[in-house]
């Protein structure tokens, strides 16, 4: 079947959650990356997902491999389809099919995995990493790929040139701005884009395939004992050579209900810093992103809880919040938060701050406590009087993690004590 938009070709989507996220780390100790909490409510993968079924594809493959429980337990109880229609969200580990080894990369993963194109038989296969924070509309990246014909699409990001070193870089055919001409694994110097000159086109990590390109391509990349089996290292160079790749600029996606202030937002939270700064995003009066646009809705499984309640309402002992995110379960009762972002069943107790910091499910925060420039994962109890985000010394001393920028972080479960 010759591919086009009326024929409405068959989509499988495919997302990559196999990852260890090392430089998440303690974020990542019991969980898998694309399963830690982000935004209060949501999990790193519910964008990748919302998108994907946004864009209409409802026939959704996660491959993973390392701490998957809670990310396999996240999507089983949250993505769940119309069987009628055969529409599913389904995990699927690594199940050394080939061989005894775990994924090498991420071009290994999908071609450990081929036996799912074989029995879904796509037309088209849609690749996305999970762990990014972002809108998109993938039919419209679809669309283009059909259009161009080539045998696969990367989807680049306008960054501004000095960041190069930082990122795969896209270099497209000046006579035809759809067709890759170079891929250039974090140059140390680049020509900036002919409309833009200060900024470069990075991949980010979202790949479009015709599927039989794809599975040439993989049968070919796993017979290459040179190769890392990485898309964005070894296939995409191999079709820019074949003049088979294209790109989709992402400045061009319009995503419904997006405002001038957060179309195009995309943002890798691969470090603690980014983290913390990707949430603290989402907190301001217009927001850089919002997580409030319902025509693109982020989904994800929280149902079920109570409202978030302030108590306590006297001037020296007054439960408020301000420039925060306050999930449903929260209960402040008598202290204050200011700049943060609060996940379901929080409890911030009388007299206590918490300041420019990401709390998770359960944490609580006990009377007189202050807890500054910190990310505390699940469960963690704060007693009474203690200090957290003030002395790193202090704080390495008894546990907890010091990010580059300063960012203390609090392991799962760590009982911090007043001392």
């Amino acid at each position: 079947m010759k591919l086009n938009k009326r024929n409405k070709p068959k989509v499988l989507a495919i997302v990559l959650a196999g990852g260890e996220g090392k430089r998440l780390m303690p974020l990542t100790q019991d969980r898998a990356k694309p399963a830690v909490p982000f935004g209060g409510i949501y999990r790193l993968i519910d964008f990748s997902l919302s998108n994907i079924v946004n864009s209409g594809y409802l026939r959704v493959v996660v491959l993973t491999q390392y701490k998957s429980h809670s990310l396999d337990r996240h999507i089983s109880q949250t993505w769940r389809m119309s069987t009628l229609l055969g529409n599913y969200v389904a995990p699927v580990p690594a199940q050394q099919r080939v061989s005894k080894d775990w994924f090498a990369g991420s071009a290994d993963a999908v071609y450990q995995s081929l036996n799912i194109l074989d029995d879904e038989r796509p037309d088209i296969v849609v690749i996305t990493g999970a762990d990014n924070i972002y809108r998109m509309d993938f039919s419209q990246m679809v669309d283009q790929h059909i259009e161009t014909g080539y045998g696969m699409t990367v989807a680049g990001i306008r960054q501004p040139i000095e960041m190069s070193k930082s990122f795969g870089v896209i270099d497209s055919d000046p006579n035809d701005p759809t067709k890759v001409r170079q891929f250039l694994e974090k140059p140390d110097q680049v020509d900036g884009l002919p409309d833009s000159p200060n900024e470069i086109l990075a991949s980010m990590g979202n790949y479009v395939f015709t599927a039989d390109a794809l599975v040439e391509a993989l049968n070919a990349d796993a017979a290459n004992p040179d190769s890392k089996h990485d898309f964005g290292g070894d296939i995409v160079p191999m079709f820019v050579e074949r003049g088979e790749c294209g790109v989709y600029d992402f400045t061009f996606n319009e995503v419904p209900g997006s405002t001038e202030q957060d179309a195009n937002y995309w943002r890798d939270v691969g470090t603690i810093d980014m983290f913390h700064e990707a949430n603290t995003d989402l907190i301001s009066v217009n927001p850089i992103f919002n997580l409030y646009n319902d025509r693109w809705p982020l989904h994800t499984g929280y149902t079920g809880l109570p409202p978030a309640k302030f108590v306590y309402g006297h001037h020296e002992r007054l439960g408020h919040a301000l420039d925060s995110i306050i999930s449903p379960g929260v209960i402040i009762s008598g202290g204050e938060v200011m700049g943060s972002v609060l996940s379901p069943h929080v409890r911030i107790n009388s007299w206590s701050s918490v300041r420019n910091s990401v709390l998770f499910d359960g944490v609580n925060v006990g009377r007189n406590a202050t807890v500054v420039n910190s990310i505390v994962d699940k469960y963690v109890q704060i007693e009474e009087g203690a200090q957290l985000g003030i002395d790193a010394e202090h704080d390495r001393a008894r546990g907890c993690w010091i990010s580059e920028g300063g960012i203390t972080v609090v392991p799962k479960g760590v009982h911090i004590a007043r001392d």
